[in-house]
């Protein structure tokens, strides 16, 4: 029993070792890989790049309080942004237009449940608003 058990011992310490060996580099041997690509990759990555810089935002969510379209809609959605920024002073309100509609949206929520407690809060004044996915700005580092 003694005798197996020896053997077992000097077979696995001796694969361990072999294995051990064969993980080890060489040392002074360098190696070189060498990638052969179309050169219209690197051009894609560069155009990849150029838009991800123009991108003045991060994903994220708004709520979107109104919309209209037609005579004096630009008018109307100025009234609506002055009276929430009047009521909701600490949440951003932005007006955007978007052929044929002007749009009113309001807050940079990183998340859904974010914009969701805020819409909760102004439903009673605004109780068409509903949460949109938006391009949002990233909050200030002051």
């Amino acid at each position: 029993m003694k005798r197996k058990f020896k053997c077992g011992f000097f077979l696995f310490f001796f694969l361990l070792l072999c294995c051990y060996g064969k993980g080890q580099g060489t040392g002074s041997m360098e190696q070189k890989i060498e990638i052969n690509q179309d050169s219209r990759i690197d051009q894609l990555v560069a155009k990849h790049v150029l838009i991800n810089q123009q991108i003045k935002g991060t994903d994220g969510y708004r709520i979107q309080i109104y919309s209209d379209s037609g005579n004096n809609s630009k008018a109307r959605a100025q009234a609506v942004l002055d009276e929430f920024i009047a009521k909701y002073p600490t949440v951003g309100a932005y007006l955007t237009f978007k052929s044929p509609n002007y749009k009113v949206r309001v807050g940079d929520f990183r998340t859904w449940l974010d914009a969701q407690r805020i819409l909760i809060e102004i439903t009673s004044d605004y109780q068409n608003a509903f949460i949109i996915a938006d391009i949002i700005n990233l909050p200030s580092t002051n």
